[in-house]
């Protein structure tokens, strides 16, 4: 510590060696000094945590898709036909939700479809007139019987296994019904990019997929009249594909005929979907075969 007196460098001590000053009163002076430099600093504010930034993102998604939603119900063509590359992000939302409405409907009310095509069975001629009347009370009161259990628990019936892989396999579909559209439309001169094509298209499909949503909630409420819905909208498809490739100007009339290119697609439609059933099918069969061979659900009966 230097003395204040005499500017001598003392290395300890109450006293300086050269001049006899006192160091005490010295350090208190330079404590005190310090203590008040310190407190005389401004002190940093309180701030606020801001939101996460991938929730603010998030937040600015929904509602852009809400509204984009709610006018392409309200206004379809003229929504589509307003839908940019801008629209992209919305388009596949749309998208989407149409490919996983569909396998969840399935795992919500399977149960439903298979009741429905018993009934359809039991009053079909050849098997009607063979039943007797205390056979149809039978099979009332097991309808009852299965729509008041969770099967699902008793056959082990994964949902995520289940949703997750029926719904890629249907979006690829429809990636791939898409992308023949577009082929078809750049066969008949149609000079769009293909962001530009797959917003108009996801924006025509926005009642078809408002149309599976409703089934979906009917299946929830467990309403038989669920599969009307999601067999609208998966018919819906085969409107959505004229609506799009119409909605475009054609360069040139030495294009295919956009009639030609229509069908096309249908052809690529019906491929499509006969492999969208067989998948279905397939996860069908093991429903029942574990419904067989299920000994909780047998000794229900």
């Amino acid at each position: 510590m230097n003395c204040s007196n005499c500017g001598h460098f003392n290395e300890g001590g109450k006293f300086c060696v050269k001049c006899g000053h006192k160091l005490q009163e010295e350090a208190a002076v330079s404590q005190a000094a310090a203590a008040s430099e310190y407190q005389s600093q401004p002190q940093p504010a309180y701030a606020p945590q801001q939101p996460n930034q991938r929730v603010r993102q998030a937040k600015k998604v929904s509602k852009s898709f809400f509204s984009y939603f709610a006018e392409g119900i309200k206004n379809p063509t003229a929504t589509a036909q307003a839908a940019g590359e801008s629209q992209f992000v919305n388009a596949l939302i749309t998208v989407i939700l149409y490919a996983l409405s569909i396998p969840i409907m399935l795992y919500v009310g399977w149960k439903l479809l298979l009741i429905q095509f018993v009934r359809s069975m039991f009053k079909l001629p050849i098997i009607s007139e063979e039943l007797a009347p205390s056979d149809m009370e039978d099979f009332n009161t097991g309808v009852d019987l299965i729509k008041a259990t969770d099967i699902n628990s008793i056959i082990h019936f994964n949902f995520t296994d289940f949703v997750f892989k029926q719904g890629i396999f249907i979006f690829i579909g429809l990636a791939v019904i898409i992308g023949a559209t577009y082929v078809a439309a750049k066969f008949g001169k149609v000079d769009v990019s293909f962001k530009e094509f797959f917003s108009r298209f996801g924006t025509f499909l926005i009642i078809p997929t408002a149309l599976l949503l409703i089934g979906l909630v009917l299946a929830f409420l467990h309403v038989e009249y669920f599969s009307y819905f999601m067999n609208f909208g998966l018919l819906s498809i085969f409107l959505v594909v004229p609506f799009t490739i119409a909605s475009f100007k054609q360069n040139g009339t030495n294009g295919l005929d956009r009639i030609y290119s229509t069908l096309i697609v249908y052809v690529v439609i019906t491929i499509v979907l006969t492999f969208i059933a067989n998948g279905l099918g397939e996860e069908a069969k093991t429903i029942i075969t574990r419904m067989g061979n299920s000994s909780e659900l047998n000794d229900l009966f």
